[in-house]
C-alpha cells in the first residue's frame, strides 16, 4: 500500500471509529464514579436515578445502593451524610470489599447494608448455614460469586469466592 493510501485508509478509520470513541468517552463521564464527593444527593438521583435500595447507617450517614440488572455483577454504594452530601461512591462487588467482612463479627445486617440483596440464597440442613451469594467480576474479567455462610443467629462464619455457574467456564 503506498504512503497516500494508507494515509487516505487511516482518515477512513479514524472518520468510522470516532463516534465509538466519543460515546465510550461520553459513558466513561457518566458512571457514579464520576459524581463526586461533596455533590448533592438530588445531583445523584438526576444522574442515576433513585436508589434500588436504601440504608441508614449508625453515624447518621444513608448508604444508597444501585445493583445493575440483569448481570447483578456491580452494585454501585452512595454514601450519603446527614446534610444530603455525598460522602463517597464506590462499586462494592469487589473482592477487595468482600475482604472487608470479618468473620464472627459481621452479621446478615452488615453484609446485606454493605453489598446490598443477594443474588442468590441458599440453606444448607447439615451445616445449619444460610448462604448469600453475589455475583461479580473477579479482577475485572473472571465471572464469580461471592458466597457468605451464616449460623442460625446470623453470625458471618465463612466467605468463599468461586466462578459464577451459570457462566460456565472461566
Amino acid at each position: 500500500m503506498s504512503p497516500i493510501h494508507a494515509m487516505q485508509y487511516g482518515q477512513c478509520l479514524s472518520a468510522r471509529y470516532t463516534p465509538i470513541a466519543v460515546a465510550l468517552l461520553l459513558a466513561g463521564c457518566a458512571t457514579p464514579a464520576s459524581i463526586p464527593p461533596g455533590s448533592s444527593q438530588n445531583d445523584v438521583q438526576a444522574r442515576l436515578g433513585a436508589p434500588r435500595e436504601v440504608y441508614h447507617l449508625p453515624d447518621a450517614t444513608t448508604r444508597w445502593l444501585y445493583p445493575t440488572q440483569p448481570a447483578g455483577e456491580t452494585t454501585w454504594a452512595a454514601d450519603i451524610d446527614a446534610h444530603g452530601r455525598v460522602v463517597s461512591i464506590k462499586q462494592v462487588l469487589t473482592i477487595e470489599e468482600f475482604g472487608r467482612a470479618k468473620i464472627g463479627q459481621w452479621t446478615t445486617q452488615g453484609v446485606l447494608v454493605h453489598f446490598g440483596r443477594p443474588v442468590e440464597t441458599a440453606y444448607f440442613p447439615l451445616m445449619r448455614r444460610h448462604v448469600w451469594s453475589y455475583r461479580f467480576l473477579q479482577d475485572g474479567v473472571w465471572h464469580s460469586m461471592m458466597h457468605f455462610y451464616f449460623d442460625p443467629d446470623g453470625v458471618l462464619r465463612l466467605t468463599q469466592a468461586g466462578p459464577d455457574p451459570e457462566q460456565g467456564q472461566n
